[in-house]
């Protein structure tokens, strides 16, 4: 059966996994700038759920060509992770267009036998199957791809022949813009996994600007749409997919 991955980014949200059960949470901090590390408490707090959580490891927001200071704060965190109980990590790092090995093998050998998944950071490399084969041999145990398209629905046939490739040797599990509608789908692709934050939107009013991103006026925030989670986990345990 193809697993489910929940992408939370706030307690409300944990709420909403802990009872929806799906087989992982992605855990960050602001998923409208496609995730940031989140804070110690918020994560342990999703252990405390019984889900197991994966920790996303992303310094800043932008893109994946990091320095030498970045590196040491994601390898940092990802130490720090490992040391709250997490199942996983989630990474991702570019150098001169290609992998940034050297930083897959800082956290590999530092946090154990966790799992690491290669984010979508994977998305903007050239070659993702010469990629794909690259991160198996650096021992990451998956890599998160919308198959090099904005929307993972776009790329369903690259997504199958990446699910062929990766064979035994590491999982590939398909996220961006994953809804019940197109569960089905992307699983029938072969995918190991579907990663879906299935969110909805919160409202709020701010009387001041609190920044350039977040003017006085109405705020918006997503969360986790419990009847989305619900229905994208059903879809998967009917028995859609490999």
């Amino acid at each position: 059966m193809t697993a489910f991955e929940l992408a939370v980014q706030d307690a409300a949200g944990l709420a909403v996994a802990a009872r929806v059960r799906p087989d992982r949470i992605e855990l960050c901090a602001a998923l409208s700038t496609g995730g940031v590390t989140p804070s110690p408490a918020l994560t342990e707090a999703a252990v405390a759920t019984g889900v197991p959580v994966h920790v996303l490891v992303r310094p800043r927001e932008g893109g994946f060509d990091y320095d030498d200071a970045d590196r040491e704060l994601i390898v940092a965190d990802a130490r720090h992770a490992a040391g709250l109980g997490v199942a996983g990590v989630v990474i991702g790092g570019l150098a001169g267009g290609a992998v940034d090995a050297e930083l897959v093998r800082r956290v590999r050998g530092t946090v154990g036998d966790l799992e690491v998944t290669f984010h979508r950071a994977f998305d903007m490399l050239g070659d993702l199957a010469g990629a794909l084969d690259e991160l198996a041999g650096l021992g990451v145990t998956r890599v998160l791809t919308s198959g090099g398209a904005s929307r993972a629905a776009e790329a369903a046939p690259m997504l199958r022949r990446l699910a062929e490739r990766a064979g035994d040797r590491i999982q590939v599990m398909a996220g961006g813009g994953v809804t019940s509608a197109n569960a089905g789908e992307l699983a029938a692709t072969g995918v190991a996994a579907l990663h879906a934050s299935a969110k909805r939107e919160v409202v709020e009013h701010l009387a001041v600007a609190l920044g350039s991103a977040a003017p006085a006026g109405p705020a918006r925030y997503a969360t986790v749409d419990e009847a989305e989670a619900l229905a994208i986990r059903d879809v998967l345990a009917g028995g859609a997919g490999a």
